[in-house]
């Protein structure tokens, strides 16, 4: 299925009269707002995000490559990937991204960039030789060699990206027993966009997302637990190492953003009646439901274009049909 995006107002955060803010923006789109669950309406954690002519993406679970080319962007222009830690659900699209998006259609002609906790390096070095035949396959037919080339930065907290404006920040969050799991803070043009990754509540991330534009923040709705029939010694474990609503509520409360959205769904059968009457208990700011490719435009105002069903549409392999202005 493909998708058209139909603006809306909400909470006041968008202008009546138009799509396009103002001066700088950083344009949001949510690839996959699921979790570990094969379901289709929520595919795996991966954000887009696009500032100052430049795309990166954040995470690649399941379908990521699918979901760009839904949402109109070549998978050859994506700048560089930025994962928040090395849980599956978090990587299993990537090797669809990088091999795909170096072979398919329009090659992929420059080294993919990824950013990621320590371990990336190796992990990326596995890769490419769990794919040593298909890599060598690619190339006999033509497909150019430097595109295949991964390169690794292994991060701690701290700034790890800045170019023509645009700063990455990483920051630890707490995602046990994992050793390492980062959030970011993108910022350019006087806005800012933070994405939790995976995390129970954390003051650094309190920290780090105070006054910020947009905060996309994971959760994990108990009741969805309950409905599967899953007994609380094992959902206890998992609710464990992410926030309830009201901890999320209390994380949007203390540090007011001007939007914040649900993300990283737990589990992908969530409804706004799990969520959001349970996060108003004590956060009254907007907040919204993330779904599969909403768009969320960060300018002088935050405008949030939902994602709905549209006609499928044909390009040629290997491209994107072309993406449709928010």
């Amino acid at each position: 299925m493909n998708y058209r995006f139909v603006g809306v107002l909400l909470f006041g955060l968008c202008s009546a009269g138009g799509a396009h803010a103002a001066g700088p923006q950083i344009t949001v789109t949510l690839l996959g707002t699921g979790s570990p669950a094969p379901v289709m309406n929520r595919f795996g954690p991966s954000t887009l995000v696009e500032a100052g002519g430049q795309r990166f993406v954040f995470d690649a679970g399941r379908g990521a490559l699918q979901r760009l080319r839904q949402a109109g962007v070549r998978w050859q222009d994506v700048d560089g990937v930025f994962l928040t830690h090395l849980h599956s659900d978090h990587l299993v699209g990537f090797p669809d991204l990088w091999l795909t998006g170096w072979f398919q259609g329009p090659q992929r002609d420059r080294p993919l960039r990824v950013w990621g906790p320590p371990g990336t390096q190796r992990m990326l070095g596995l890769l490419r030789r769990a794919f040593a035949v298909e890599i060598q396959a690619r190339i006999a037919d033509g497909a150019k060699a430097e595109g295949a080339v991964l390169i690794a930065h292994e991060i701690r907290e701290g700034q790890v990206y800045a170019h023509d404006g645009v700063r990455i920040s990483a920051f630890a969050v707490d995602h046990p027993p994992l050793r390492y799991a980062f959030g970011y803070r993108v910022d350019y043009g006087g806005r800012s966009v933070v994405l939790s990754g995976d995390t129970r509540h954390s003051e650094n991330l309190v920290r780090h997302a105070t006054g910020v534009d947009l905060l996309i923040h994971e959760v994990a709705s108990p009741e969805t637990f309950a409905r599967a029939g899953l007994s609380a010694e094992r959902s206890r474990p998992v609710l464990a190492h992410h926030v309830t609503p009201q901890v999320a509520g209390e994380v949007f409360r203390r540090t007011h953003p001007r939007l914040a959205v649900y993300s990283h769904i737990v589990q992908p059968s969530a409804t706004e009646a799990d969520l959001l009457p349970a996060t108003r208990t004590i956060y009254d700011g907007p907040v919204v439901l993330g779904e599969d490719l909403m768009v969320i435009v960060v300018g002088d105002q935050v405008q949030v274009h939902a994602a709905q069903a549209a006609p499928a549409l044909d390009a040629a392999p290997g491209q994107a049909p072309p993406r449709q202005a928010p």
